[in-house]
């Protein structure tokens, strides 16, 4: 018997969804369609395990169970009432609901969450009263609730915990890169996984973590659980074979370099920590530099991948942070003095940098750029690309 085709919703940064739906057409899923903050594609529940174990760009994976009108409370309590919870949740689980609405009549997301989820717990209550409880923090299953024009779009997060959260970072500097957003800026820079990498203000180790990982063939979930591992139906063998399976797939780094370096002493320290913890301490070097002297070796033609310090960084100008910037005019003049350095000691390089979107990005002087705008954490920030000429 064939199993049933699921209709899904990988959700990824702004920005991001070119990247994302790359990978979603990789994995080969039936069908496939780019939307803005995601993609849709359709699969089976085995497709839905695979997407959350390998997809490296996207922040959750979605799956739809319901969508009707939903014009007042009624209408909404009846439409999530048809859904079948008990697929998803057992009677003593935890439960949190999130809603967004535009252009609808029931606008008040608060309500929304409260009445989608008096559904849930009406249909499970036992008769000795035993039912769910909402818990945001630690919750079984989360419930997505989507209303737009009147039409309700309920979908289970089978994640759990967002993806950036790969399992191995035990350490953390001001205002880190997520994981997930650290694949994107690696992927745009178009670096062919073979090429040296080098990060120059490497920071906790993020985008070189992420670069190993793609360069060993590494799934980006192996050290992690999902959401839907808490469902009843969950077929435990099943994934443990599929977990295994991409654990066969990873191949040694070989002879591929992989190097970061940052002039804070603690930041390396906290990415050696971070390495050792991803199980690449055979795949990345760490040193102590100052991005100033960067000084590559002539004729690698190796790839430069960085989150370069800019305005809204958290911990701008506190002590112990020696990238973060106390002024506009400082990120303008290192700007402008990095693209200097790239154009004279990174010939017939690649370049990837995630800069600041403010004026100080005109400093950055960079042959063949292009620019991609991007968010991190919420700052509007650009992704400058290219190739520095021999």
């Amino acid at each position: 018997m064939a199993a049933t085709l699921e209709t899904f919703f990988a959700t990824c940064a702004p920005g991001v969804e070119p990247i994302l739906h790359a990978e979603v057409r990789a994995l080969g899923f039936a069908k496939s369609e780019q939307q803005v903050g995601g993609v849709y594609f359709e699969g089976t529940l085995a497709d839905a395990r695979r997407a959350n174990l390998w997809l490296r760009t996207a922040v959750r994976v979605l799956m739809r169970v319901g969508r009707f009108t939903a014009r007042d409370a009624d209408e909404l309590y009846l439409g999530a009432s048809t859904v079948d919870w008990k697929r998803f949740l057992r009677v003593e689980g935890r439960l949190v609901v999130d809603a967004r609405s535009t252009r609808s009549e029931l606008d008040h997301t608060r309500f929304v969450e409260q009445r989608v989820k008096d559904a849930v717990v009406d249909q499970l209550r036992r008769a000795d009263g035993t039912r769910p409880i909402v818990d945001r923090e630690g919750a079984d299953l989360g419930v997505h609730a989507h209303l737009f024009q009147n039409r309700c779009t309920l979908s289970v997060d089978t994640s759990g915990w967002a993806l950036h959260r790969r399992g191995w970072r035990r350490e953390q500097g001001p205002a880190p890169l997520a994981e997930t957003l650290a694949a994107a800026v690696v992927m745009m820079s178009g670096w062919n996984q073979r090429a040296p990498f080098l990060d120059p203000f490497c920071g906790s180790g993020t985008l070189a973590i992420e670069a190993a990982l793609m360069a060993t063939n590494t799934a980006p979930g192996l050290m992690r659980r999902f959401g839907f591992e808490r469902w009843p139906g969950h077929d435990a063998a099943a994934f443990e074979r599929e977990r295994e399976a991409a654990r066969a797939q990873v191949v040694p780094i070989g002879k591929r370099v992989i190097r970061g370096s940052d002039r804070d002493g603690e930041q390396v320290r906290r990415a050696a920590v971070n390495v050792e913890s991803a199980g690449l301490a055979d795949a990345i070097v760490l040193e102590e530099a100052d991005a100033r002297e960067f000084a590559p070796r002539a004729g690698w033609n190796a790839c430069v991948v960085s989150n370069l310090p800019y305005g809204k960084r958290v911990g701008a100008g506190e002590r112990g942070d020696p990238r973060a910037k106390p002024s506009g005019g400082d990120v303008s003049m290192l700007y402008a003095r990095f693209s200097e350095i790239l154009r004279e000691r990174a010939r017939g390089f690649d370049y990837g940098l995630l800069v600041s979107d403010g004026p100080e990005l005109n400093r950055l002087q960079l042959p063949d750029a292009k620019r991609t705008p991007f968010l991190n954490g919420g700052i509007d920030c650009q992704v400058v690309t290219g190739h520095v000429p021999d």
